[in-house]
């Protein structure tokens, strides 16, 4: 029932943890930059991963390789333009999290797979080319899933400061069962969930131009392990 592949877990948790530290820290920033400086209040405004797990989010995370972090604290009031503003903390961590999985996709085609041929990385070649490969999918599909518009995902939140107030009152009166959709649609969605996790994931690869070679090392890791 629970894979505890530990050579695949020592990989896989530090890339998740930092992918959820800085989607919440991006949270966190805006809000604070914005005018609202509760999560620094609260010790949310920084990279130190223990600051933003979650204990049952974290378990699961190990156990059944998804989880979530504690959502960052955020105060509308304190800021000059509430339904603005809630937009751009909200988009805030995707965003944080595609940035990272570019820096991590120009290592990887520029640097770690121009010099692994050569031997440069020696023995320590397979698991860097692993760490950021999980670091593009983890990124891509947490921006992704966190932009699905049901709450409490982020998308949520953009889509209440696209839409007229009126709009944005009568979608916030299904905000008691957004957890109970988006399990459904975890647990449900089969198939058709994991294309629309997936399929952006491999269109941001066409992006980098990998070669046939590369892709298929990238594939492998992600699908193969």
């Amino acid at each position: 029932m629970f894979d505890l592949d530990y050579k695949f877990l020592i990989i896989f948790v530090p890339v998740i943890l930092f992918s959820l530290t800085i989607h919440e820290y991006a949270h966190a920033y805006i809000a604070h930059r914005l005018g609202d400086d509760t999560a620094k209040r609260l010790g949310r405004l920084t990279l130190n991963p223990l600051k933003h797990l979650d204990p049952i989010g974290t378990l699961l995370l190990i156990l059944v390789h998804f989880g979530w972090a504690k959502p960052v604290p955020v105060d509308p009031r304190n800021f000059k333009e509430p339904k603005k503003d809630m937009l751009y903390v909200a988009i805030a961590g995707p965003i944080s999290n595609i940035i990272t999985a570019i820096i991590s996709a120009v290592l990887l085609k520029y640097i770690v797979f121009s010099m692994a041929s050569s031997g440069a990385f020696g023995a320590y070649s397979e698991p860097l080319i692993q760490f950021l490969v999980w670091m593009i999918f983890i990124g891509v599909v947490l921006a992704v899933f966190n932009m699905l518009p049901v709450p409490p995902l982020d998308g949520s939140r953009v889509l209440y400061g696209l839409l007229p107030d009126h709009l944005t009152y009568s979608i916030k009166k299904i905000e008691t069962y957004g957890i109970l959709i988006l399990f459904g649609i975890i647990l449900f969605g089969g198939r058709a969930f994991s294309y629309v996790l997936v399929y952006p994931f491999l269109k941001f690869l066409e992006i980098f131009s990998f070669n046939n070679l590369e892709l298929n090392i990238i594939l492998n890791v992600v699908f193969n392990r």
